[in-house]
């Protein structure tokens, strides 16, 4: 059985998804025939159509596009302003807000309480980035997460700091999402260039995204930047490109907090000063060369062609590590960092209190059957 559909919605699908129509034909050759209305496609066909350009399936009988916008602030360094993100970038948001939408009504329904940090600084826009608004927000980021100034020199090592920070993130009730790619799909990943990470602030339900193909020294750095966000009431997305802050006031002062709250200025100008080195400043502080680059490049240390040259180095250095690190892991275990252990937690309460059904749990994971039953039954 062959259907009718409007020529101009298979080629803004076409486009939606990213793809040339010239280029696109090399993925399925039919689409020619249906572009120049020389033969309609079958139901199986448009289907598989559908799926390619990660479109539902009725959309493609809308009388015209859908008008789609983000829902958040996207933020682009300089010389990528105006750029539209990806469908897989944009897809993601969209998938966390349903998420979020969700959590936050089951966390009212069981009389959880909002939480009182979210937004606490919202209405401090007139000082922005004086010095003494981001000493306010760096002290109480640290008060709320029960950690002291100089937490990561007690840490074993780096991974060990990422890890005890999110631990005390997620214990505080916000939600923080590792993923690369669109919720399970490897085909579909996420560029780090393109979104290092996005928050979507809520006094219930905060989330948090990091782009987990990104080197842990940026994903320290980002997750620190996403909690300025969530004290100052304000989501955002960014890229973050080479750590420098897009030219937004919210952005520069989250920025400069994330800064503060890793490698604290006075201790590090005292270290400086015994010791001018970037490897042992980060060393000394646990976290990597890089946040010590770029902390040196703020307080005027080094000069910005040196930090740019020290980030294409330490950049390529990753690529090559990653590579070699070849891919494979806990599937489970993977999961779990998607999801967020304090979102699978409360997916699974739901679940077996008969407060979401399982055709609902299955949504809101991306998992279903055997394998939804299994990763609950390895990670709980």
């Amino acid at each position: 059985m062959r259907v009718e559909v409007d020529v101009n919605m298979l080629t803004w699908a076409i486009e939606r998804a990213g793809y040339d129509p010239s280029e696109f034909a090399q993925k399925m050759p039919q689409i020619t025939a249906w572009l120049n209305d020389e033969r309609k496609p079958t139901v199986k066909q448009l289907e598989e159509f559908s799926r390619k350009v990660h479109l539902p399936y009725g959309y493609l009988f809308l009388p015209e596009p859908p008008k789609e916008s983000l829902p958040i602030p996207f933020f682009r360094t300089k010389d990528r302003k105006g750029e539209k993100v990806s469908l897989n970038v944009y897809d993601t948001i969209l998938t966390l807000q349903r998420r979020q939408g969700w959590l936050k009504e089951y966390l009212q329904d069981n009389d959880f309480e909002p939480l009182k940090y979210v937004g606490q600084f919202k209405n401090s826009q007139e000082l922005m980035i004086r010095s003494s608004n981001v000493d306010a927000i760096v002290n109480s980021i640290r008060s709320t997460l029960g950690l002291a100034a100089d937490w990561t020199r007690h840490r074993r090592n780096r991974q060990d700091a990422l890890d005890y920070l999110v631990e005390n993130i997620e214990d505080k009730g916000i939600i923080t999402v590792f993923n690369g790619v669109v919720e399970n799909n490897t085909y579909r990943k996420i560029e780090v260039e393109e979104c290092r990470g996005f928050v979507l602030v809520d006094d219930f339900a905060p989330f948090m995204f990091i782009n987990n193909a990104d080197s842990k020294a940026a994903q320290l750095f980002t997750i620190v930047h996403e909690l300025a966000h969530i004290w100052t009431g304000h989501s955002a997305g960014f890229d973050f490109r080479t750590l420098q802050p897009a030219d937004d006031p919210i952005e520069i002062l989250c920025d400069k907090v994330a800064a503060e709250f890793l490698v604290p200025e006075n201790t590090f100008n005292d270290q400086w000063h015994e010791n001018p080195d970037i490897q042992g400043c980060a060393r000394f502080f646990k976290v990597s060369e890089l946040v010590i680059a770029r902390r040196s490049l703020d307080t005027g240390k080094i000069p910005k062609e040196q930090f740019f040259e020290f980030y294409e180095e330490y950049k390529n250095q990753e690529i090559v590590k990653k590579q070699n690190h070849g891919s494979g892991g806990d599937f489970y275990a993977t999961v779990r960092r998607r999801l967020s252990p304090t979102f699978a937690s409360h997916i699974h309460n739901a679940v077996k209190t008969g407060k979401l059904l399982y055709r609902d749990a299955y949504k809101l994971t991306g998992m279903k059957g055997d394998t939804f039953d299994k990763f609950f039954d390895k990670t709980m």
